[in-house]
């Protein structure tokens, strides 16, 4: 892209997060502190804030309960958000997938594993799962095992492999665990540590036709576009707070294709009906600000922080060390920098950056017990970031050299 055209762009997206960022009433009315943990979860657009509040001052009532006009427009709200998020994950086969509401990608997950899961395996099935990135997409599938053990039923499990020098998933590895016997594969979208898209797109090739796939895409659904219909998976489970929408609230998306239909067991209760209509509002305002403008933004804003702490002696950034570089030509992070300093712990730097304004995630970070063994700092970000809170997030940094 010739220069001009690339300054042009670069204008119009910084322009495009101003009014982005004037549309987030807690990250506009604290002009003094920089809010960089939004991989824990996210802020809220005033569009989501009002849909809440029209809901409950308006229609409030329990869903599939009731037959007066409040309890039915809910009803028919939750369905409309049901579809609602066939749509946003661009689902190749709406008439038969299905979407179940859960707490968040956590209940969600274990959900997967103890309600299908292990009712679909058999003595001798063998599992592989990502023992390195984050625990909720690990111990679910061990409890299922485990469960199954008690049985008598015997699961192997193997560990997905990992290119130790980036954490990306090793394909040409996974290719030699996968035998006749693999039923299932968890996967990571986007690394909650590293900030690196895992390439599954590349992973159906590896693992064949017949393997269930469930993709943790907690970090990815409402950061950048999410394609199930290219991705070919058969479960995804995302978390609403990180998207946008209100904390208790998530989905479970099953594709329906390989095994039995998911449905969880037992009966089901009232649904966070306030969180599932704030949920619609956040897809609806992801779609009108644009999926594909979060991830330019968030890359740029990741790279320009790598790019910085390239140069302060004491930083060691976590993951791939051919992606700092503001132009680099392998991928980019997508919104997620974790580092951590030589001589300060990252307990206390990460209180050291919260006197200068700056809120961060610093401890472990809940990696599974594959992945890093430290402590770290992590910043994450969102279209309501701006260059100048990375600037001067820069400036204290190097002020602790």
């Amino acid at each position: 892209m010739p220069g001009g055209a690339a300054k042009r762009e670069a204008e119009d997206l910084a322009a495009w997060s101003d009014d982005v960022r004037a549309q987030f009433p807690i990250v506009a009315g604290n002009a003094g502190l920089a809010y960089l943990d939004s991989a824990a979860t996210a802020q809220k657009p005033q569009a989501v804030l009002d849909a809440v509040q029209e809901y409950l001052t308006t229609s409030n009532a329990n869903a599939g309960r009731g037959t007066y006009p409040w309890a039915n427009r809910t009803t028919n709200l939750i369905e409309e958000v049901r579809e609602r998020v066939k749509v946003f994950l661009d689902d190749p086969d709406p008439d038969t997938s299905a979407v179940h509401f859960v707490s968040g990608t956590t209940e969600g997950l274990r959900l997967v594993a103890l309600d299908w899961l292990a009712r679909e395996l058999r003595d001798g099935d063998e599992i592989i799962v990502p023992f390195a990135d984050h625990e909720a997409n690990l111990s679910p599938w061990l409890e299922a095992v485990e469960s199954l053990a008690r049985q008598g039923t015997r699961v192997t499990v193997k560990e997905m492999p990992c290119q130790p020098s980036s954490g990306d998933y090793d394909t040409d590895r996974l290719t030699g665990l996968v035998s006749p016997r693999t039923r299932f594969v968890a996967l990571t979208h986007v690394h909650h540590v590293y900030g690196g898209d895992m390439n599954v797109h590349r992973i159906r090739r590896a693992v064949g036709p017949d393997p269930v796939i469930c993709l943790d895409a907690a970090q990815s659904v409402g950061h950048l576009p999410v394609s199930m219909k290219a991705l070919d998976v058969d479960f995804a489970v995302f978390s609403g707070h990180k998207a946008l929408a209100l904390p208790g609230t998530g989905a479970v998306w099953s594709r329906g294709v390989r095994g039995a239909p998911f449905t969880p067991r037992g009966w089901s209760g009232t649904p966070n009906t306030v969180g599932i209509v704030s949920l619609g509002a956040a897809l609806d305002w992801l779609d009108r600000v644009g999926t594909e403008r979060i991830e330019r933004w968030t890359v740029e804003l990741a790279a320009r922080l790598t790019d910085g702490l390239r140069t302060p002696a004491p930083y060691e950034v976590v993951g791939c060390q051919q992606s700092l570089a503001v132009d680099s030509p392998v991928q980019q992070r997508h919104g997620i920098v974790t580092f951590r300093h030589r001589d300060i712990d990252a307990a206390d730097l990460g209180f050291i950056l919260f006197s200068h304004g700056f809120m961060v995630r610093a401890d472990g970070l809940c990696q599974g017990r594959g992945g890093e063994n430290r402590s770290s700092v992590r910043v994450s970000l969102h279209a309501y970031n701006s260059r100048h809170e990375i600037d001067r997030l820069l400036e204290v940094l190097a002020g602790l050299t």
